[in-house]
């Protein structure tokens, strides 16, 4: 699910059992030029303290995979989106500013511009070229099972980062690392309650299909609201796909349709954005008449909260490089490492957009 950012200093402390925070850095080019700067010890991405992170632990014996040293080692990188978003950007490039930092001998990157077939390809043709670790942003979390066996069977480790596999941890990949994608959906309908004062005609603008993170915060904001806000009545559910003109697409559909819609979710910033335009363009003024709330943590997004014409943004930190690697490392050295390692994501509304802005990426 989205895509930016930048460089600064990287501090590790500890990620599972003793683990506290593990600060990231990443770094990239720009999508437009709203976004062209920003430092990043910002850019952290923290790992929650262990009883956090869940499942049985996997280690280098149980999985079965050779002793590794990364600066020796190949190591690849499938990246299941094209890069047309902050969040894409900011993925890879964080990858790469990592594995660069840490001295990797070879760093095999590649982008399945969202077709799974690409993508089990791609990760086939990784192996195929020597990858000894690989570091996977799932497009779905079914599918890739024929590009999980052909890493099996090389004793090939695979960490997953932003989306869940529908697989089982220590056999096809040695463990998840990324957000509690109902937990943001939670704290997005918890900003939603707080700018619409729990009343109101909501839409919900879902992620893409087939993947756990659209299920997760669509679960997580449609429980919360029947919990804390009665008053609101969710009115349509409708996929924008995690695009922005997808997302501006169905914003109008929706604004005709139902012209009584006084909040738009957005299950990330891009269709956020886009809904954002759309409300422009049907004479209404965003952020009042309908207020938007949306995840990712995108500078645009943040800084269209500064500008009075959105009201929350979810942060979903794309920074994985610092942990992804740091994970490896512990992994190498013995340690177990549990199925789910959670990271905490911060939350930005008109209270804390203009001095927070140059954390977003």
């Amino acid at each position: 699910m989205m895509i930016q950012r930048r460089s600064r200093t990287l501090a590790v402390a500890c990620l599972l059992a003793a683990t506290a925070t593990l600060a990231v850095s990443g770094c990239s080019k720009s999508e437009t030029s709203d976004n062209a700067s920003s430092n990043s010890s910002q850019a952290a991405q923290a790992a929650k303290t262990p009883e956090s992170s869940s499942g049985s632990g996997c280690s280098l014996q149980s999985y079965g995979a050779p002793k590794l040293d990364l600066k020796n080692a190949v190591v690849g990188f499938s990246q299941s989106e094209k890069e047309a978003n902050p969040f894409r950007i900011a993925e890879t490039q964080s990858i790469k500013d990592e594995a660069k930092k840490l001295g990797v001998k070879k760093l095999l990157t590649t982008n399945a511009q969202s077709q799974l077939s690409k993508q089990i390809s791609d990760i086939q043709d990784m192996l195929a070229q020597g990858a000894q670790l690989l570091i996977v942003a799932p497009l779905n979390s079914d599918g890739l099972e024929p590009a999980l066996k052909a890493a099996a069977a090389k004793k090939v480790p695979v960490l997953t980062v932003d989306r869940k596999l529908n697989a089982t941890a220590c056999k096809d990949y040695v463990a998840f690392l990324g957000s509690d994608f109902v937990e943001q959906g939670k704290r997005a309908a918890d900003a939603m309650i707080k700018s619409t004062g729990g009343k109101g005609k909501v839409a919900i603008l879902l992620g893409s299909s087939g993947n756990n993170v659209t299920t997760d915060r669509t679960k997580g904001f449609v429980d919360q609201l029947k919990a804390k806000a009665p008053g609101m009545e969710i009115v349509a559910q409708q996929t924008g796909e995690f695009a922005r003109d997808k997302g501006q697409q169905v914003t109008e559909q929706l604004i005709q349709s139902k012209p009584d819609i006084t909040a738009i979710y957005a299950e990330n910033d891009e269709m956020g954005l886009g809904a954002l335009t759309a409300v422009k363009a049907a004479g209404k003024k965003p952020g009042k008449d309908i207020k938007i709330v949306s995840v990712d943590g995108t500078r645009n997004a943040v800084q269209a909260i500064v500008n009075g014409e959105y009201n929350a943004v979810i942060e979903s930190n794309p920074r994985f490089g610092p942990l992804a690697f740091a994970t490896a490392q512990k992994f190498y050295g013995g340690e177990e490492i549990p199925e789910n390692v959670i990271i905490s994501d911060r939350a930005y509304d008109e209270d804390n957009a203009k001095s927070t802005v140059g954390n977003a990426f």
